[in-house]
């Protein structure tokens, strides 16, 4: 029996963050049931066709979900959601600001009714103050958080490659209920959790907030080199092969000197002998490794770094995460259903011993309408439940 088996979690959910934090109660046992729009279902579904036509995002965030339709613009379909709601131990929404309250969703009317339920709210920037409305999407949250002026390089920023707002916001939300239940197992009582996406980066900004308040100035932008710490990120070897690195103190830089770049008197030399120094003369240091791993192969380089026990890494593609040697050696990868057939999927990264995840099929759009209806006492809509319908209320 998987540790959240018995538990039933309502979300009415959409894009990354809301999906990301219940997907991994799904993990767990959890059975989580997703509300979706009749017709095209989840937006993020249609993000892109490239795993055999569905959306990589959606494969992702969705195993082990059950699919319901419902027109939440119809009396029926608010009727299925209130019923839902009352078996519900959680609840999760991220609509758009406002539209939860609108649909008769939101905390305070839903906790009044039901005292032990979880109830979760994500959004942009929360409620109260001038962004309240404000949309929010993922880069946009990391222009607002500050995340983007201090990643690229010193000639143009860059945002982060993932949705790491919306993942943010989903990890606390996901946190913040296993919280809220531990806390209702001692109470009895529910809770309201709300999540916003900046708020959650803000907190995964801390290094660089700290830097920025206390020291008086940004990290600067330094491609994939950290912005304090010297050396620590790429360095071209032979043929233009990149082996990168991290030096962590003083103890290592020593090492590294004598034994990776076989110049130990290095370590003592006036423009590097602190990681201050060493960050401000960052250029000359740069060029002085790489002219040392001119003539040697990134193979030969690593080989180096991991006999002296210096942290190390090649760069890897996605292709070569995919046939990363340390995920098929701790046997990371299963397979998980889905409409278009079996797909490869990693199992998560934190499970209690003994436990196999439920990992559970991806659901088509309403795929568990009727079943789930049924289960309720409800009569089927009116109506096909795959009929397109565009409702702005649930647009973020």
């Amino acid at each position: 029996m998987l540790t959240l088996e018995g538990l039933t979690v309502v979300s009415l959910e959409q894009a990354v963050a809301a999906p990301f934090a219940t997907r991994q109660l799904a993990d767990l046992g959890a059975r989580v049931i997703k509300v979706e729009r009749p017709g095209p279902g989840d937006f993020a579904r249609g993000y892109d066709e490239t795993v055999k036509g569905m959306s990589s995002h959606f494969v992702w965030l969705n195993r082990s979900k059950e699919s319901i339709a419902l027109d939440l613009k119809s009396e029926a379909g608010r009727a299925a959601m209130r019923a839902l709601v009352a078996k519900a131990d959680v609840f999760v929404q991220n609509l758009a600001p406002g539209a939860a309250e609108r649909l008769d969703l939101g905390a305070e009317t839903l906790r009044a009714q039901h005292p032990r339920l979880v109830h979760v709210s994500i959004s942009g920037y929360g409620d109260g103050g001038p962004y309240t409305t404000k949309k929010a999407y993922d880069l946009l949250v990391q222009c607002e958080a500050g995340l983007v002026s201090i990643t690229g390089t010193a000639e143009e920023p860059s945002k982060v490659g993932i949705s790491v707002a919306d993942i943010a916001a989903g990890m606390y939300a996901y946190t913040g209920v296993l919280t809220a239940l531990l806390r209702r197992y001692r109470t009895g009582e529910g809770a309201t959790i709300e999540i916003s996406m900046l708020e959650a980066l803000a907190e995964w900004m801390g290094f660089p907030l700290n830097y920025s308040m206390h020291g008086g100035s940004s990290p600067t932008r330094s491609g994939a080199s950290h912005a304090a710490i010297a050396p620590y990120g790429p360095f071209r070897c032979d043929g233009g092969e990149q082996a990168f690195l991290g030096i962590q103190n003083e103890r290592e830089w020593t090492t590294f000197c004598a034994t990776v770049l076989e110049q130990p008197e290095l370590a003592t030399d006036e423009r590097f002998r602190t990681n201050t120094l060493r960050v401000t003369h960052r250029s000359d240091l740069t060029d002085y490794i790489e002219t040392v791993f001119a003539g040697v192969s990134a193979e030969e380089v690593v080989g180096r770094l991991d006999r002296a026990g210096i942290a190390n890494a090649r760069l890897r593609d996605l292709a070569g995460l995919a046939a990363h040697p340390q995920l098929e050696a701790r046997d990371r990868w299963r397979e998980v259903g889905s409409p278009v057939g079996s797909l490869r999927t990693l199992l998560p990264p934190a499970m209690l011993d003994g436990e196999e995840p439920a990992l559970g099929p991806i659901p088509a759009p309403g795929e568990h309408t009727t079943a789930i209806l049924s289960e309720l006492g409800l009569d089927q809509p009116s109506g096909r439940a795959d009929t397109p319908r565009h409702d702005p209320e649930l647009l973020p």
